[in-house]
């Protein structure tokens, strides 16, 4: 059986038993596995799945699973870190960059019962497979788009078979809304805005959230978030209720020099002066 090292980030396995070889366990990196023939239970987490040939499971790090087998069984495994997809991200259409691969495996509908594709959905995902099998002879399948592209499309023929079974994957799609008004609460802290951070939370791929961004908001959001801190500012300011002491402990300043400069190269004005308009 193939195990990923710490220079992999794509192997492919294919084996068969008539009793698992490992206890209940877990990994460090995902899996896509298939069931070419065979039967017997997959116990996922706490749930205990009985599979056949042409079931089809999706195995993310928080899960733990282990395989009953009653009749000989022949397994399909595509293993890879988040890196495999991270380093592909310029052949990966906008919905998974937006929702990545390894965000979607984590979703706890996929766990709780197996995965139902119809007649012609599975005979595609077979041939999906097929074609996987026969490119994995190939030395370099981890850099190659046609088996990233082979990838991606069984995670389609899973999307397309929840949608029929109307079962909604968590987190799935995003809210504008949610998003500017996560920025208008957080704008105070800067960490708690970081792209990284923001990206995160929105389970949005870091590389792409600001793309995304600027398309939706027609402006970048490094100047969405620096025009909207100054505002917040220049308002307090006018106000004249608090201190410039107090307006740079707000906003998360080291002091009134550094929120100083800053307000400066974002509105070249001094706050002192926007006290005399």
């Amino acid at each position: 059986m193939k195990k990923l090292n710490q220079f992999d980030t794509l192997v492919i396995d294919e084996f068969e038993e008539d009793q698992y070889h490992l206890p209940r366990h877990s990994h460090t990196y995902y899996e896509i596995i298939y069931i070419i023939k065979g039967s017997g239970i997959h116990q996922l987490n706490k749930n205990l799945l009985p599979y056949k040939s042409g079931d089809l499971f999706v195995l993310s790090t928080d899960d733990e699973h282990y395989f009953d087998i009653k009749k000989t069984t022949r397994f399909f495994f595509i293993k890879f870190t988040d890196t495999y997809f991270n380093s592909n991200k310029k052949l990966a259409c906008d919905e998974f960059l937006l929702n990545t691969p390894e965000n979607f495996m984590r979703d706890k509908s996929l766990k709780e019962n197996v995965l139902k594709l119809d007649p012609t959905c599975a005979s595609i995902l077979k041939n999906t497979i097929d074609n996987i099998r026969a490119y994995n002879s190939k030395a370099n399948i981890s850099t190659s788009p046609i088996a990233f592209y082979q990838i991606l499309s069984i995670f389609g023929l899973i999307k397309e078979s929840l949608q029929q079974q109307n079962i909604k994957i968590t987190g799935s799609g995003i809210d504008n809304d949610q998003i500017i008004s996560y920025i208008h609460q957080n704008i105070y802290k800067p960490k708690l805005v970081q792209i990284k951070t923001i990206a995160e939370h929105f389970n949005i791929s870091q590389s792409y959230f600001g793309t995304y961004f600027k398309r939706n908001f027609s402006i970048s959001y490094r100047e969405y978030c620096n025009k909207l801190r100054t505002q917040l500012i220049e308002k307090r300011i006018l106000n004249k209720q608090l201190s410039m002491k107090q307006i740079a402990y707000e906003f998360s300043f080291t002091d009134e020099s550094h929120l100083s400069n800053y307000f400066k190269k974002q509105r070249n004005l001094k706050p002192s002066a926007v006290k005399k308009l």
